[in-house]
């Protein structure tokens, strides 16, 4: 069934839980018509979750032409982790996980907790800022060029193609971004070859699994997969969370009176209006069946993850913000073996840098109606363009 619900247009870039909601209850599984061709979208949370561990739904796109074709068909420039199945998946992934240990990441909350202030202490006194601009997108990118040992003068130039990649864009602009993404980035692992640091590319460029190495275009498809998910997703993880607190004053109200709920605060924020709108797209290697439908093989599939956390049959009055939730199962950071390598990470620098403000500004009010917020256009990403607030007197 095509959908006939009004999905990645209009209305819905604002507020798409209506839409979503529609789909779980009418057209769980349904064909979606859009400029880059046809997917099949689910929405409901067991299919979603069942689909992301599925080994039926391969990263690999040629499973969309006649098996006569796959052969000859070109593997991607840059082979990145997210875009590959087992047994290469699994190779990449044994070599860096080692990085990203929940240990690691916790070592990281010192300086996160560092930016974030700093970057706290250079807003003004009072008045009215842009906070996505001063400060959501500063404290993830800040992290993560000093975690991967990306000089942050860079940070607007990779940032742009970052967006371009992400966002609503022409197939031209897209691939113009990520050459330019590329290029960059294979410089500077050169330049990391001959003066190596502390940085995790030259930890990358070291790394041995049993005499296995990352070769130059697997380093490069690492550094361009960590850089671009290392603040996309954190960016709108910040965003989206202050916008729901600024929009549901009694949560706020509650998360002030009891600070110790705010990393159960960071769990709802990204169930309730997850960062990662939908995952990449994922390619029927066979027939597969959710919810009574028939997938085709050679399908394009995505998979919501923005509905699947909203359904009302995992989670209770799921349209309800609640700080103070049980929200263990949700997939804001995936399932299985894509589950997100940086998960830990996005979810320090969330606590961080939500409860930092909301400390160092007790009278934080959003600064213009809601509905005129405008969010960004893209199918993976949920998240504003701006987040205009008043930032009252410091505390």
């Amino acid at each position: 069934m095509t959908s006939t619900v009004e999905l990645f247009e209009g209305a819905f870039w604002r507020d798409p839980y209506p839409a979503y909601a529609a789909l779980r209850s009418d057209e769980p599984v349904c064909k979606v018509e859009r400029q880059d061709g046809t997917v099949w979208l689910l929405s409901r949370y067991a299919d979603v979750r069942a689909a992301l561990a599925d080994p039926r739904l391969s990263k690999d796109w040629r499973f969309t032409l006649p098996p006569e074709a796959r052969a000859d068909a070109p593997t991607p420039n840059v082979p990145m982790m997210l875009l590959m199945d087992p047994p290469e998946h699994t190779r990449l992934r044994k070599l860096v996980s080692r990085s990203f240990t929940l240990r690691r990441m916790e070592e990281l909350r010192p300086r996160v907790e560092q930016i974030a202030g700093e970057l706290l202490d250079a807003l003004p006194a009072s008045g009215r800022v842009d906070i996505m601009a001063e400060y959501a997108f500063l404290l993830p990118v800040f992290v993560i060029c000093e975690l991967l040992g990306v000089p942050a003068d860079d940070r607007d130039d990779f940032a742009a193609w970052s967006n371009t990649m992400v966002d609503e864009s022409t197939r031209d602009e897209s691939m113009a971004a990520s050459a330019k993404l590329f290029e960059y980035l294979s410089k500077l692992i050169e330049q990391k070859r001959q003066k190596p640091d502390d940085a995790l590319i030259s930890g990358l460029i070291e790394v041995a699994e049993d005499g296995d190495r990352l070769s130059q275009p697997e380093l490069v498809g690492m550094a361009m997969m960590l850089l671009i998910a290392g603040h996309e997703t954190t960016v709108n993880l910040i965003g989206n969370g202050l916008l729901a607190l600024l929009t549901h004053p009694e949560q706020l109200a509650l998360l002030r009176e009891r600070p110790e709920l705010l990393p159960s605060a960071v769990e709802e924020f990204l169930r309730w209006d997850a960062p990662v709108h939908s995952t990449p797209a994922r390619f029927a290697a066979e027939d597969v069946e959710y919810s009574g439908v028939t997938i085709p093989a050679g399908s394009i599939v995505q998979l919501s993850l923005a509905a699947a956390n909203r359904d009302q049959e995992r989670f209770a009055d799921s349209e309800e913000l609640r700080v103070d939730r049980d929200v263990s199962g949700h997939v804001a950071f995936g399932h299985g073996l894509h589950h997100c390598l940086g998960a830990q990470l996005a979810r320090i620098e969330g606590q961080e840098a939500i409860g930092m403000l909301l400390a160092r500004r007790p009278e934080l009010a959003l600064a213009i109606d809601p509905q005129e917020l405008l969010h960004r256009r893209s199918t993976l990403i949920r998240g504003l363009t701006t987040l205009p607030v008043e930032l009252g007197p410091s505390a």
